[in-house]
């Protein structure tokens, strides 16, 4: 999966890039019947070859210490998500390498099902140079925001750095979004984070609801173990243009399972706090294996989404995250026809 090299000219206004010499029309769709297609806002690919996959080695992780592709992810989601067929994804980077990053705009390149990449930079570096070397491979145009896998920092605040906030300005100048990776611990320096970021007008994608304790018999799971989890939640819900992924909640759930109610009470909150327009499915496939499916997950999602209106079921499963990550702008700035 090594990316092409070669020069390329800047296209749009978001800092994106394609194909030298102009970039051909994708071809016509056929109108649209039934269902909208559901959006996958977070799912991962992977093979464990690769730099930086040793941690699917830990003895936890043998299930999914394998080759992950597209078309696995397409066998697993085949049922769809309240009706709809799986229209789009948005591919997520799992190790902080640029290798990898670049790897993934290559496939989804090469893929129309992978609308768009969530890759990796060190936002302490220099964000731009980093941010040019991805765009100017094959499927840059594909990049669509940046994570951090905050949630293995030391330091609770890393976030609120003012290195890391100087990187995250670039993000924002360059109409990237961010994925907020943090255990619920973090979540006060994220929901700052946020607001900081809001400022310069990033849009700051939260993972999987912050990670909220939904494991049967754990103390968060019980009575008002989940009190302070919510109140951040609702915190980061106050922030202008924050978006929150419902994705991930049961990928480390571990021998014991989930508790039901947990699980419907953090869905609850999250479309309360939220509401279902800065809501986004996020199956966590192939992580969420571990525990559940990409079709369990998606059925529990579906279920707490069964009182919603149509609108506000076409944002949860696929509107929030086209317009969050802007993939419409993404659609004819790669040339898929030559890769």
């Amino acid at each position: 999966m090594a990316p092409a090299d070669g020069p390329v000219e800047p296209v749009g206004v978001h800092g994106a890039s394609g194909p030298a010499g102009g970039v051909q029309p994708p071809p016509a769709r056929a109108p649209l019947t039934g269902p909208v297609p559901a959006v996958d806002a977070h799912h991962h690919l992977w093979d464990p070859a690769d730099p930086g996959q040793g941690w699917l080695a830990e003895p936890e992780h043998a299930a999914i210490d394998r080759v992950f592709t597209a078309d696995d992810l397409r066998a697993a989601a085949a049922g769809g998500i309240d009706g709809r067929p799986l229209g789009a994804t948005v591919v997520v980077q799992s190790v902080c390498t640029a290798e990898e990053s670049r790897s993934l705009l290559a496939t989804a390149a090469a893929d129309p099902l992978l609308a768009g990449v969530v890759g990796w930079v060190d936002l302490t570096g220099d964000v731009l140079a980093q941010l040019d070397g991805l765009r100017s491979g094959a499927g840059g145009g594909l990049l669509v925001g940046v994570r951090h896998l905050v949630q293995g920092e030391p330091d609770p605040a890393w976030v609120l750095r003012d290195d890391v906030q100087r990187g995250l300005r670039v993000l924002a100048q360059e109409g990237l979004a961010f994925d907020l990776l943090v255990r619920e611990p973090q979540l006060p320096a994220g929901v700052e984070g946020a607001r900081r970021a809001a400022e310069h007008g990033l849009v700051v994608v939260l993972d999987h609801a912050g990670k909220p304790d939904v494991r049967r018999g754990a103390p968060a799971a019980t009575g008002g173990g989940l009190d302070a989890w919510e109140a951040r939640v609702r915190a980061l819900a106050g922030v202008d243009g924050a978006v929150c992924k419902v994705s991930g909640v049961l990928s480390e759930v571990g021998p014991a399972g989930w508790d039901d109610d947990a699980v419907r009470r953090v869905l609850d909150v999250l479309l309360d706090s939220f509401g279902p327009g800065r809501l986004a499915f996020g199956s966590d496939w192939p992580v969420c294996t571990l525990t559940s499916s990409w079709a369990r997950w998606a059925d529990l999602v579906a279920e707490a989404a069964a009182g919603l209106g149509t609108a506000d079921r076409d944002a949860l499963l696929g509107g929030t995250a086209a317009r969050a990550y802007r993939l419409a702008d993404r659609t004819d700035l790669v040339d898929r026809t030559t890769t």
